[in-house]
């Protein structure tokens, strides 16, 4: 009588290895990827070539439901410990040597023509002029303004790039023993605020409001020590603090009145740059380079 086999899985052939140790009959290592899509290719195969962004996706949701055992596990999660770490090394081992320095965030979609990217070149040469070098995020729109207004007054210029599936790639105009790699924005986030003394926020997208508001948290939170964030564009981020007075204050209570201090929106370059000054000063405080 015949009977049907059923097709092992890694943990039926690992069963079989474990009987036939010692009995001279060659044991192969079990794929911890049997039963799984394990390349774009099978997926672009097995989705009839969607595209590969869509693809990338749908493979990351995949994952998210398949048991991993301890060896996929122990492999995947450790090799990334090290990434992150080396990833903090360098970070820390650059930009520690840079000396004070404010952080300009915008959107990566700014054009040179565009009247805040201007403004975000100027704030930069006056920060510069005043004693201090400028981080940015190293990309294209405000940040390459603000690394284009650190460079042109001789200024430390500084480029935290990240690696994005779009838009991002780093500037021409970043010091070039100054430009730093990520693929982790908590790590890239870390050097904006650790190395930092003051942030300068130009409109942007999802990225300048998270990187606002992990400053805003952390200073809140009494984290890190309070430091001088300044907005630029009121018609830019007047409507998004009237909603922060309004509803998450007043109505919902859930921010306290003074947390609206942590922020200046401002029109003018040279009121932006002061505001900075003004408030190092009053400790006696200045850039020592």
């Amino acid at each position: 009588m015949s009977t049907l086999k059923k097709p092992k899985t890694s943990k039926t052939k690992i069963a079989d290895d474990l009987l036939n140790a010692g009995s001279g009959k060659t044991i192969k290592q079990p794929n911890v990827n049997d039963d799984k899509l394990t390349s774009i290719t099978e997926m672009r195969q097995s989705t009839h070539g969607e595209s590969t962004m869509a693809l990338e996706d749908e493979q990351r949701l995949r994952k998210a439901f398949v048991d991993k055992d301890w060896n996929e596990i122990k492999i995947a999660d450790s090799w990334q410990i090290f990434k992150v770490m080396a990833e903090f090394v360098e970070g820390f081992e650059k930009m520690s040597k840079i000396g004070p320095c404010v952080s300009i965030f915008g959107s990566a979609r700014t054009k040179p023509e565009n009247p805040y990217y201007q403004m975000a070149e100027e704030i930069a040469s006056k920060l510069v002029r005043h004693g201090y070098g400028v981080i940015t995020g190293g990309g294209p729109g405000i940040m390459e303004a603000g690394n284009k207004g650190a460079r042109a007054e001789g200024g430390k210029s500084v480029g935290l790039n990240i690696e994005l599936p779009f838009e991002q790639t780093h500037n021409i105009y970043i010091d070039q023993d100054k430009c730093i790699d990520f693929d982790y924005f908590f790590v890239r986030k870390v050097m904006f605020v650790k190395y930092a003394q003051a942030f300068v926020g130009m409109p942007g997208g999802f990225g300048t409001l998270d990187e606002l508001f992990e400053a805003m948290t952390l200073i809140q939170t009494k984290k890190i020590s309070r430091f001088p964030i300044v907005l630029v564009g009121s018609a830019y981020w007047n409507g998004l603090f009237q909603w922060i007075k309004d509803v998450m204050l007043h109505e919902e209570h859930n921010i306290s009145p003074e947390d609206l201090n942590l922020v200046q929106i401002v029109d003018d370059a040279s009121e932006a740059v002061k505001i900075i000054d003004d408030f190092y000063h009053k400790y006696l405080l200045s850039p020592n380079f």
